[in-house]
């Protein structure tokens, strides 16, 4: 074992443990627009945009956190900008997590878990508008660091413009 200058054994980091308990649905709807005014889909050229939004709380039971990703996709024709369809995803999951520094547990909630249970998302999400009458989408993997960044930086900027007012 290697020692360090002063005759101690170096510090090992904390060993990170993190399991997936469940997965679950928490909400799901999808409105096809197109079937419901009875269009047709000649001239239909599809933007596609996606929001994600992420929440994480703790559970009862140490160590377990509960983590919900918000997915808003909606559809419309490029042409005149129509909407196609509107499919809205609150997914949750259950993690235990152990060894995560305290200061580092939120990045590590909103960054590594949702990154995990993505794959499941963007096959729901396929799966939901192929069997609404559209082409599957698959939808583009999600950078959860710059999303987290982001909502940093705003919050932060929030910050300020309320320290400002007051």
């Amino acid at each position: 074992m290697a020692e360090s200058s002063n005759g101690a054994a170096p510090e090992q980091a904390p060993q990170v443990k993190m399991s997936v308990l469940g997965q679950f649905i928490r909400d799901l709807s999808f409105e096809n627009i197109v079937a419901q005014k009875g269009l047709t889909g000649a001239d239909v050229q599809p933007e596609v945009q996606v929001q994600v939004s992420l929440d994480a709380r703790k559970r009862g039971v140490d160590h377990q956190f509960e983590v919900i990703s918000k997915f808003k996709v909606t559809s419309a024709n490029k042409a005149d900008k129509s909407p196609l369809f509107l499919l809205e995803l609150d997914y949750g999951a259950i993690f235990h997590v152990e060894g995560v520094p305290e200061d580092q547990l939120h990045p590590f909630l909103l960054i590594e878990c949702p990154r995990m249970v993505f794959p499941f998302v963007r096959r729901i999400v396929s799966d939901v508008t192929r069997d609404g009458g559209f082409p599957p989408l698959n939808i583009d993997t999600v950078d959860f660091l710059a999303l987290y960044r982001q909502e940093i930086a705003r919050r932060a900027a929030e910050q300020k413009v309320d320290e400002k007012t007051s």
